[in-house]
């Protein structure tokens, strides 16, 4: 056998990280992996491979493309976290946390077509040389560098929200959700207006919850219980409004957006995500010490 399984064993974790990029999801990351050794195993060829994690990692990407592509046939959309089994979420979770993913990037690769995420993912995340991800796609180097450069115009280029209702002092959002994720009710109150508002639709709330909450205290008291869905947000511009998007494991569940006057936050709107949300990179936060491109973290 050209490639050993010690060999296999040692890419694997390399291959499943790049399968899941390609994929958004950890379930199908392995499965993707596992073909693509079934396949290297049953392809009857004597060569020796000078690298073998190269060669599996083309193995792994041409799998992932054949689901891309077999998923766009069928018009699947991405699916939303609810729809999503709690062990898979978790699963995809962990990956992000454990591996520094960008949730907000995960997001937006599900905006590329099939070539264009293979080709990002293979040649800006991982560093494999285009004529490697041309192998990958069955075309040029060329080729590759365009699909690669598309993919990087469309997932860099953030949009301009509208500002028909004033654009929220991002200060003071990104102070209340830094205070709302570490469960400092004492700073979310100093934040927050005395008769804030937080409107949430109720699919979105355990049964028998108050969809409105008024008053900076119950607010801040509520959001405690909602640290881990505040932890798993990551700031994008969705359906041309600035909002940051809960996001668990990479998949989109609700929309929060802030209102802010006079320095305070006044209201704070939870609407669940939907299937044909239209996703972009939100502009540069004006106290981000990173550039817009970087994705890296949360």
């Amino acid at each position: 056998m050209p490639i050993t399984v010690e060999e296999f064993e040692t890419a694997r974790p390399h291959l499943l990280s790049a399968a899941h990029r390609m994929l958004g999801s950890a379930h199908d990351a392995q499965d993707a992996v596992q073909t693509a050794w079934l396949r290297v195993m049953t392809s009857g060829s004597s060569a020796t491979i000078e690298n073998p994690s190269a060669w599996l990692t083309t193995v792994t990407a041409r799998v992932c493309l054949d689901e891309l592509r077999a998923r766009r046939r069928r018009n699947d959309a991405p699916l939303l976290a609810d729809a999503i089994p709690a062990a898979e979420l978790a699963a995809d979770e962990a990956i992000l946390r454990t591996e520094d993913v960008s949730r907000a990037l995960m997001v937006l690769l599900n905006q590329l077509t099939p070539s264009q995420r293979v080709a990002y993912v293979l040649h800006d995340l991982f560093s494999v040389p285009f004529d490697q991800v041309a192998h990958v796609l069955g075309g040029t180097a060329s080729g590759a560098k365009k699909h690669a450069s598309r993919a990087r115009q469309r997932l860099d280029n953030p949009q301009r929200a509208s500002e028909q209702n004033g654009r929220p002092d991002q200060q003071i959002v990104e102070a209340f959700l830094a205070a709302a994720r570490t469960g400092d009710t004492r700073r979310m109150i100093q934040l927050l207006a005395p008769d804030s508002v937080r409107d949430a639709d109720a699919a979105l709330l355990p049964r028998g919850a108050r969809t409105a909450v008024i008053g900076a205290v119950d607010i801040a008291n509520e959001t405690v219980h909602f640290r881990d869905r505040i932890q798993s947000a990551c700031r994008l511009t969705v359906n041309n409004k600035p909002v940051y998007l809960i996001a668990p494991g990479g998949h989109p569940l609700a929309t929060i957006e802030v209102s802010t006057a006079n320095r305070k936050v006044t209201r704070i709107t939870l609407r669940p995500a939907q299937a044909d949300d239209h996703f972009a990179a939100a502009l540069p936060s004006p106290t981000s010490a990173f550039p817009k491109a970087s994705w890296c973290g949360t």
